[in-house]
């Protein structure tokens, strides 16, 4: 094995080392990824690689231009990075990490298989009209179309279904006494495909072995009856019996490209008991949804809404950090996520609703109004997040009151509770594997 191979395993054991996608959205630094890079740190596997031996003796040259001639020394070893004091002062800079970098449609790909997703979001307008394959079947077209295997069964189903044992029906008509019309009658008896002409002509070629048999019983007890793939066989197709009425001409099936669209309004409550621990976990859950949904969907688009008493649209920037000192309304979030959504007509947009919060609200606020409201927005999915590090709070009661309402098994509603980093993954499955029900 040379030393390009060993590099090229070494490169791929880096690669193959990488977090896995659950690990790295639960404890990871997302804060190094952006919309459209995603980072995941890799293992750090040293490379192989050439030292100078700094043994305290010369070389000897073996170059030209201007490099020693071969036999002079070439002098001692100059310092390297790292040998000495010389290299700057210690902590001056950060070492370098590697990672690993995918886009969000390749993120999107490896969660759908990490996490067993089956995600396949649904297409608003026609965008194009595109050939497919040659699927679909014409009955008239250029000949260079013409679906020559199919005439040729058809040909086929046509022969097998008119053949039947011919000498086994002359031997019919060599019975004593028995006229063409006789024989005709007894063959549409068997079912047999044979015409009257045809009968005819084989009652007169053996007209000299009239009277071999006394009866049609005595043939059928005497005489085998050859079987028809036997007797093809034996002597081969022949003959293939194409019609014009077989023709058929092979035409592109024509594929409607849809445009996929998507808005995702991500909303988080932004009050005073949403401290540090709990704003983490809002941003664990929802940034690996936004990549997941970036990477699904020809064009995305994201609204983010921060309340407390009241709601505002804030950037994504301030999304995660912010925090305010005032109580809890969140059906003031969803009032302000309709008016958004208004400019974004459910017949030409996916639509997704993310909320995350400790579950406090104001009194019958979640019941009265918000509820009602989840019902009237129409969204592919609904989706609320509790966020409790330390367990419920006496007063944490609207996820609860959410599962009660839309029941656990609801299609477009997902409720998802977060009490630390290893809940994560499971969140996200469970509001992702409700959308995918919800496409079924």
């Amino acid at each position: 094995m040379g030393l390009k191979d060993d590099l090229e395993r070494f490169r791929t054991v880096g690669e193959d080392n990488r977090a896995d996608l659950s690990d790295f959205i639960q404890y990871g630094d997302l804060g190094r990824s952006g919309a459209d890079e995603i980072k995941i740190p890799v293992k750090i596997v040293s490379l192989p690689q050439f030292e100078y031996d700094r043994r305290d003796r010369g070389g000897v040259g073996q170059g030209e231009d201007g490099a020693p001639d071969v036999g002079q020394p070439v002098g001692q070893p100059q310092p390297q990075p790292g040998d000495g004091e010389e290299d700057g002062e210690p902590g001056e800079e950060g070492g370098d990490h590697e990672y690993y970098e995918m886009d969000p449609e390749e993120f999107a790909q490896e969660l759908d298989e990490e996490l067993g997703l089956d995600l396949e979001p649904k297409g608003k307008t026609v965008v194009e009209e595109t050939e497919g394959p040659f699927t679909d079947i014409t009955r008239s077209g250029p000949d260079s179309t013409l679906d020559v295997e199919r005439m040729f069964r058809e040909g086929l189903k046509r022969k097998l279904s008119m053949a039947f044992d011919e000498d086994f029906v002359r031997e019919v008509c060599k019975v004593e006494g028995i006229s063409p019309r006789e024989v005709f009658e007894w063959a549409r008896e068997q079912h047999l495909p044979v015409s009257m002409g045809w009968i005819e002509r084989a009652h007169d070629e053996v007209a000299d072995e009239r009277g071999r048999w006394s009866s049609i019983a005595e043939v059928e007890s005497s005489v085998d009856r050859e079987p028809i793939n036997q007797r093809i066989r034996r002597d081969g197709i022949g003959h293939v019996p194409l019609r014009r009425e077989d023709e058929r001409y092979r035409h592109p099936e024509i594929v409607e490209e849809r445009e996929r669209n998507v808005v995702v309004v991500n909303i988080r409550d932004v009050s005073g008991s949403m401290r540090e621990t709990k704003r983490e976990l809002v941003e664990r859950v929802f940034t690996p949804l936004d990549w997941y949904l970036t990477g699904k969907y020809d064009t995305a688009e994201f609204v983010y809404i921060a309340h407390d008493a009241e709601a505002w649209e804030v950037d994504r920037s301030d999304f995660f950090g912010i925090r305010s000192g005032g109580g809890t309304k969140i059906s003031s979030a969803y009032d302000l996520a309709a008016e958004v959504l208004s400019e974004y007509p459910w017949s030409d947009w996916n639509r997704y609703v993310f909320a995350a919060g400790d579950s406090e609200n104001s009194s019958n606020d979640t019941g009265e109004r918000v509820i009602p409201m989840m019902e009237e927005i129409d969204a592919n999915l609904h989706a609320y997040v509790e966020t409790q590090p330390s367990g419920n709070a006496i007063n944490a009661t609207h996820a609860e009151e959410l599962e009660k309402h839309f029941g656990a098994d609801a299609e477009d509603v997902a409720v998802a509770y977060v009490n630390s980093a290893d809940d994560v993954a499971d969140a996200i499955y469970e509001i992702l594997s409700t959308e995918s029900d919800a496409n079924e």
